[in-house]
């Protein structure tokens, strides 16, 4: 998969800081040496805001870079710029939803906790419309529309040429809990069931049995993108979402992922487990 604007800009503002420090370059010193300030010069090494070319340029030159590294970073710069099919919606998104689309549209696995509801990626209809009622109290019916028709479009993920692989380990509670009444959910089991099916979709269900568990606090989604260092961690909170990406945070999230893949059923019997909380709907 190539990379997205997203992911360039992050590997761009990860290489040029790795890039100064090498040169032992401090940010005032690089900014001063190219005619921008330190506030400037930290933006583009943290991730975030447009970047300017002839900039970048200068600032390989000063690091020392070579030819060929300079010329990459360069192209990483041209193609920065931020678009996706949000961004012509007509009603506004959540800034959270609209950093974790710009993520998503870009990522090659995702690796779901799901502790309360079935992962958004592989909700039906029916059920989302259930889901945001619950949590979004005062939201018109409009505005359920609205998010629910952008999970929805999420969902075109799984149906490109090259989809990224989503793991998803969902406890128990996931499947028992009635949203929406029985026939919302017995589709949804059964969608579940048949996402499964895709090889691209891995579903491991998480048994009351396993006992105490590496991921108590709640559902997460790792997000990785084309190299470990872009990888990000997405934590659903009240309102909102959390993101991480400091490589100590990241690793008890791979950690705790990897733990719960280990406690979770194997692919066989979790389908035969959601079967059976269908059949018994």
């Amino acid at each position: 998969m190539a990379a997205g604007p997203t992911t360039r800009r992050r590997q761009l503002g990860a290489d040029l800081r790795r890039l100064r420090e090498h040169s032992g370059l401090t940010l005032e010193e690089a900014g001063a040496r190219v005619g921008i300030s330190k506030a400037t010069l930290s933006r583009y090494e943290t991730k975030e805001g447009p970047v300017k070319w002839p900039v970048v340029d200068a600032l390989c030159r000063q690091y020392g870079a070579t030819d060929e590294e300079r010329e990459a970073l360069v192209e990483l710069a041209k193609g920065a710029k931020i678009q996706g099919w949000w961004r012509s919606l007509a009603d506004p998104i959540p800034e959270s939803m609209n950093l974790m689309l710009t993520l998503e549209d870009e990522v090659v696995r995702e690796d779901h906790y799901a502790s309360v509801y079935v992962p958004g990626l592989l909700q039906t209809r029916a059920y989302a419309e259930a889901v945001h009622r619950a949590s979004e109290m005062r939201c018109t019916e409009q505005e359920v529309k609205h998010m629910v028709d952008i999970r929805m479009k999420r969902q075109e993920l799984l149906r490109r040429e090259e989809p990224p692989h989503i793991w998803a380990v969902v406890d128990e509670a996931v499947i028992r809990r009635m949203v929406g009444g029985r026939d919302t959910m017995r589709e949804q089991l059964r969608q579940l069931l048949s996402c499964a099916e895709s090889p691209h979709v891995t579903v491991q269900i998480l048994p009351f049995a396993a006992g105490a568990h590496a991921a108590a606090v709640g559902s997460f989604v790792v997000l990785g993108g084309p190299k470990p260092a872009l990888d990000v961690v997405y934590v659903d909170i009240l309102g909102g979402g959390l993101f991480m990406e400091k490589p100590e945070e990241l690793e008890r999230y791979r950690l705790a992922f990897e733990y719960l893949r280990a406690q979770a059923l194997d692919i066989s019997a979790s389908a035969a487990t959601i079967e059976r909380a269908c059949e018994e709907l």
